[in-house]
């Protein structure tokens, strides 16, 4: 079996930060989201991992490399317009061969190990298997129709209400998809969409099974579910962990920290993580905050938030909380106003208050 990660797109709902970063590279709980996923992948012994990429090619061949600190073997294939999920598995076409293969979604997080849907899929003999998770917005997203145990039919996006099974971005396929996208339209909004290739699949007399999420599920493309992603993370580790100068420092809970931390006059309520080189002084940090390599914070407190690397926050009267701020950005100077700010900012912002 063969793995094929898909990290093209744009990120839109993810801008200003996504103009200069790749969406499935914004770290939570100090690790890049696709790093998640590739572990995921070694895990379960498989190898060959395609990676279909973008406008953000550069950087994410420098992010992930050959693959050897996994222990797979990594090929990019460009994708040179978003022209839908099924294009991209039409693109991969010579990658995957004759294989099956696992296509997750890079932006996606999931609790749950990928064993269980790829045994799913050959104790059921399938063409395809999904991993579905149950949501009270269904018309939001790919929603099955499940009966008997089986995938009988599958609508993007429904007006009406046909079921609260949605389609997650992890399937298992054979090479009988390849068949099923050559038969398939572009959707009204010019896609060739996976959901559509699987539907055919079904009406050309293919079998679809599926597995149901264990544990928490999250589609990170918006703000609030970064937020969300890192704060269910977060909740798993425990310890304190590198070498830090802590005077007059108050840590409660769990909190990972980095090499060469600074923290003097601060608390620190996990769960967070620090990065390395980090310097806090005279702070409240947490819980539920991710601090990248070489930040500042220096008289302020944050909560709740992602701050990445080489950030500088300082003297902020007010509480930071859901924020997500990029990378060389400078926050300074506050006078008095409402309790808490949010923010998102993309990279080299700076703001003075």
């Amino acid at each position: 079996m063969k793995a094929l990660i898909l990290s093209g797109g744009t990120g839109t709902r993810l801008r200003p930060l996504t103009y200069t970063n790749a969406k499935q590279l914004i770290p939570v709980a100090n690790k890049p989201i696709l790093y998640y996923i590739i572990e995921k992948i070694s895990k379960v012994g498989i190898e060959d991992v395609g990676i279909i990429v973008g406008d953000t090619h550069q950087e994410i061949k420098i992010a992930v490399g050959n693959g050897n600190r996994w222990g797979i073997r990594t090929t990019f294939i460009h994708q040179p317009f978003p022209l839908g999920l099924a294009h991209a598995v039409k693109t991969a076409s010579s990658f995957i061969g004759d294989s099956d293969f696992i296509m997750i979604l890079g932006d996606n997080l999931f609790q749950m190990e990928l064993d269980e849907i790829i045994n799913n899929f050959y104790l059921n003999n399938s063409n395809a298997s999904l991993l579905l998770h149950r949501v009270d917005n269904p018309s939001e997203f790919g929603v099955a129709v499940v009966e008997n145990g089986r995938i009988v039919k599958l609508v993007e996006k429904p007006e009406d209400f046909i079921s609260d099974l949605i389609v997650t971005g992890v399937y298992v396929f054979d090479k009988s998809i390849f068949n099923a996208i050559s038969h398939i339209n572009p959707s009204p909004r010019g896609e060739l969409e996976i959901t559509d290739a699987i539907q055919k699949l079904l009406e050309m007399g293919g079998k679809v099974s599926y597995t149901l999420t264990s544990g928490w599920w999250k589609d990170t493309g918006k703000i609030c579910d970064v937020l969300e992603a890192n704060r269910l993370i977060l909740d798993s580790p425990d310890g304190i962990a590198g070498s830090s100068c802590v005077l007059g420092t108050l840590f409660n809970n769990r909190i990972h920290m980095g090499q060469n931390v600074t923290v003097e006059n601060s608390v620190i309520q996990g769960p967070a993580v620090i990065g390395d080189d980090a310097v806090i002084t005279g702070s409240c940090i947490g819980p539920y905050t991710s601090v990248g390599k070489r930040v500042e914070i220096i008289n302020s407190h944050i909560e709740n938030s992602i701050v990445l690397d080489n950030t500088k926050v300082e003297n902020i009267g007010k509480k930071i909380s859901g924020s997500l701020i990029g990378k060389n950005v400078t926050i300074k100077n506050s006078k008095s106003g409402q309790d808490s700010l949010s923010f998102l900012l993309g990279d080299d912002s700076k703001i003075a208050m």
